[in-house]
């Protein structure tokens, strides 16, 4: 909606099936491709992302999580949530991503 825009949820599946499972940072990595590809396919990039909040099922794999969203946003550093949540629509996604990116 004018020069924001908005990814929901992004979870590391392809055609159905779960990339990376069992491995948190893959996964992580995955979305953040995604994200990135649809992006460019509005116009954009990850340079102009604002915000991003994570929801992982385990806490405790923060950093790893934290180590992928780095190599994307290191220069960048949009504002970040990470929160645990009890559990994904699939037991085998171990995170999920949502941004947020200003166009102005």
């Amino acid at each position: 909606m004018g020069p924001l825009i908005e990814v929901a949820g992004t979870a590391a599946v392809d055609n159905g099936q779960v990339i990376g499972e069992g491995d948190v940072y893959a996964q992580t990595v995955c979305i953040l491709q995604k994200i990135e590809k649809v992006l460019q396919e509005a116009g954009a990039s990850l340079k102009e992302v604002v915000r991003t909040r994570m929801f992982v099922t385990d806490i405790s794999q923060w950093q790893e999580v934290g180590r992928a969203h780095g190599e994307f946003f290191k220069d960048i550093k949009p504002a970040t949530s990470m929160v645990e949540v009890s559990a994904l629509i699939d037991p085998k996604l171990l995170v999920e991503i949502e941004a947020t990116a200003y166009c102005g």
